[in-house]
């Protein structure tokens, strides 16, 4: 095992252990917890399987988290996969088999299920069966096979990836918006109160100001702050020992990092501002289309620096006058 591969093991560890035991222990999406108690609630009276769950929004922001928390507080086993696992119907026709009446099914990346997958899902969520081909050709048979009611959890961060039918398919849809600033520190105190970290008041607003308003980047960033205030000072993070992180990662006050700010200056430096189509920005950044329409664009349009337009993408004067200030055009 690498030294990267032990770090990674440990930061996910860590990760596992920060998730929310319960609704009341999540910070944010306040709107989606109230209507997600009530929806379980209900399907608990009724005791029914919950409906079908779709959650939707950018990388880090909780969706996984909530798939456990629909668990934990309907008492469901909760079994997990991801989109690019199931490649053909046998993979989803096993996975469907070994469930039991109010199980939840949790896939990650829901998005990138082939096409044969989401069909063949169809009549498992609406009619809780599933066709099973055997054999080819002329001698081929169907085998349909019958599963106890289950409920779909899908995450993804491609909501127009999935087909129109597919998506009528869940009974709930839920947008997760990005957290406010207060919520970032919320989390980074509860966060540095299950690890143990001495963390300051000014620390804790650097942290949260840089963290991209994502709970996934401001765990991080406290832990790579902890480290870091192991190494060079006493385990105390103060403001000097932030600081010193998000310069060490090459990272701002606002969390933009090089790509951000790549992105930001060749569109003002090499096409006057935009529009830019998405091809011509990964060709500049070397970095791929998914990548920048996922993870880079969406806080760039969140903090307007970046404004999306049918003709391509656009700098704002908002992202001038913070380059300019910078010096860095």
């Amino acid at each position: 095992m690498t030294i990267f591969q032990k770090i990674n093991e440990e930061d996910a560890i860590l990760d596992t252990s920060l998730r929310p035991m319960s609704f009341s222990e999540f910070v944010g999406q306040n709107n989606i917890k109230k209507n997600l108690q009530i929806l379980l609630e209900a399907a608990n009276k009724r005791k029914e399987a919950v409906e079908h769950i779709l959650f939707h929004g950018s990388a880090g922001l909780g969706k996984t988290t909530l798939a456990y928390l629909v668990a934990r507080e309907t008492n469901r086993n909760l079994k997990i996969t991801s989109g690019p696992a199931l490649k053909k119907i046998g993979d989803l026709a096993a996975i469907l088999s070994n469930l039991t009446e109010g199980d939840i099914l949790f896939i990650d990346e829901i998005h990138r299920l082939n096409t044969s997958i989401e069909e063949a899902l169809y009549p498992a969520m609406e009619d809780f069966y599933i066709d099973i081909i055997l054999g080819k050709g002329p001698s081929a048979k169907t085998l349909q096979l019958s599963l106890p009611p289950f409920t779909l959890i899908g995450a993804t961060t491609r909501l127009s990836l999935l087909s129109s039918p597919f998506r009528s398919r869940f009974g709930v849809l839920y947008r997760l918006d990005f957290y406010s600033q207060d919520d970032i520190k919320q989390i980074i105190e509860r966060s540095a109160k299950i690890l143990n970290i001495q963390i300051d008041k000014k620390a804790v607003e650097i942290l949260s100001k840089a963290s991209r308003q994502t709970p996934r980047i401001a765990n991080r960033l406290l832990k790579r702050a902890r480290d870091y205030a192991e190494v060079k000072g006493d385990g105390l993070i103060n403001e000097e020992i932030a600081c010193n992180t998000l310069k060490m990662l090459e990272i701002d006050e606002l969390g933009l990092e090089k790509t951000d700010i790549l992105i930001l200056q060749s569109l003002i430096e090499k096409f006057k501002g935009g529009p830019v189509g998405i091809k011509t920005l990964s060709a500049i950044s070397n970095e791929e289309e998914e990548t920048i329409s996922t993870i880079y664009e969406p806080y760039l349009m969140q903090i307007g620096f970046l404004n999306r337009t049918p003709k391509g993408r656009i700098v704002t004067e908002a992202a001038y006058n913070y380059l300019k200030q910078k010096n860095l055009i």
